[in-house]
Parts: structure tokens; C-alpha cells; sequence
């Protein structure tokens, strides 16, 4: 697979568009991801270099989708690929028929429901609005975030940092949420439906070009690129 150094947000971005998706850490075997990308020394640093920073800086925006959308891990995706990939990982369905159906957990409803209401909600408030301010709701709290980002019905938008009594920023900033649907729109980015089998041909056909067996074999396994719809019986 080719090899790439990027140095800048600009370079980064290409290398997305290219890609399709770009995780931020090494998750697929024999596939770049951003922290091996760039250099280490960058990271953390506040600087126009940093890679941490751009990762808030492309969903905010529009120039890529950012969440912990596979694996229960970040991954950036481009504006491109997006829609396929949405219609694999997410549902026809909306959030509150697949709740009544029993495919939502609660804490996940409750969770959507005021970030759908309060678009651009930064981790912080949403805790507190939510009823999960309490440290013994965090792991519902983070349990329920992981699973909306799964199924794509929400993603990080940006980050807001904290401010002291001074109205210094102090300490880590703060994730912000928006609703997928929500933030296609605010970027004018086409979200069209489109059939699980025609997606998974779109990626498929986009992976093999340039993965490795290796590569390709996790993406597969992640979109289940080799199962069929079960036909409807009669």
C-alpha cells in the first residue's frame, strides 16, 4: 500500500478524500491511520501542526465526519464516502422505531433525544441535562454515546474548551455532539438513501483498488461486504 506523510491539515484532508476513511489510531492491519502518519512530536501541542487538533477541525468544517463509528473507535470519514457507508452501519429506520423495537438501549434514546433538541452540545452540558452528571452514570453515559455513534445516528462535531472564573480556557476541551442527519444538512452534504447492496458495492469496489488482503479481509468483516439480505420468505 502507498505510503503517506502529511505535515499539514491540508495534506490530511487529502489523504481522507482519498482513503475514504482514516482512523486515528492503527486499527486495520496493513492501512494508515493519522497518528502514523504524522509526526509524533506534533501531537498535543496546540500548534498548527497538530494532528489532534484538525481531527474537531474537519467535521466542524464539513470536510469529514468524525466519530467512534467502527470498533468503538475514532475514524475519520470523507464527505464522499459517507453516504454508503451510513447506509451500512446505520438504519432505514428512525432512532424511536427501532427504541420501541427493542434495538435501542435507553440510555441511547435519552442521549439522542437531547442532543437532537440541543445540536452542538458539548459532552459537559449534555451530562447534566441528560441526568447523568453523576460519575455512577458515567459508563451508561459513554455506553450510550458509542452506540449512537455506531449506527451513525450522531457524531463529534467539534470541541468547546473549558472556561475558568477568569474566562481562561483550563484543561481538556470538551467533545460536541450533533445529530448526523442534522450536520449533513448544515454542510449542504447529499444524504440520498441508498441501498445496503449498491453500498456495499460502492466500497467494495473503492477498498480493493488500493488494501492489501489483510486490509481488505477487516473491511469486509467490519461492512459484511460478503453477506447477502436474506430473501423475504413466501
Amino acid at each position: 500500500m502507498k505510503q503517506y506523510r502529511v505535515h499539514t491539515y491540508e495534506e490530511a484532508k487529502a489523504v481522507i478524500d482519498e482513503l475514504g476513511i482514516l482512523p486515528l489510531a492503527h486499527v486495520i492491519p496493513d492501512y494508515p491511520s493519522l497518528d502514523g502518519i504524522t509526526k509524533k512530536e506534533n501531537w498535543y501541542t496546540g500548534s498548527e501542526e497538530d494532528p489532534w487538533g484538525w481531527r474537531a477541525r474537519f467535521s466542524t468544517e464539513g470536510a469529514a465526519a468524525y466519530g467512534k463509528f467502527l470498533k468503538k473507535k475514532s475514524f475519520l470519514i470523507s464527505t464522499e464516502l459517507l453516504p454508503a457507508i451510513r447506509a451500512l452501519l446505520g438504519s432505514e429506520s428512525s432512532l424511536e422505531e427501532r427504541y420501541e423495537n427493542g434495538l435501542v438501549s435507553r440510555e441511547a434514546m435519552n442521549l439522542f433525544e437531547h442532543i437532537s433538541q440541543n445540536e452542538g452540545i458539548d459532552t459537559r452540558e449534555l451530562r447534566k441535562i441528560s441526568g447523568m452528571k453523576d460519575k455512577d452514570f458515567k459508563k451508561d453515559f459513554d455506553r450510550g454515546l458509542l452506540e449512537l455513534q455506531g449506527t451513525m445516528d450522531i457524531l463529534v462535531s467539534g470541541t468547546v474548551g473549558k472556561i475558568n472564573a477568569e474566562g481562561e480556557k483550563s484543561g481538556w476541551s470538551s467533545a460536541v455532539y450533533e445529530t448526523m442527519h442534522h450536520w449533513m444538512n448544515k454542510h449542504d452534504l447529499i444524504h440520498n438513501p441508498i441501498d445496503k447492496q449498491d453500498a456495499k458495492e460502492i466500497i467494495r469496489e473503492h477498498f480493493s483498488k488500493f488494501c492489501s488482503e489483510q486490509a481488505m479481509k477487516m473491511i469486509t468483516k467490519q461492512f459484511e461486504l460478503d453477506k447477502t439480505p436474506a430473501k423475504a420468505s413466501r
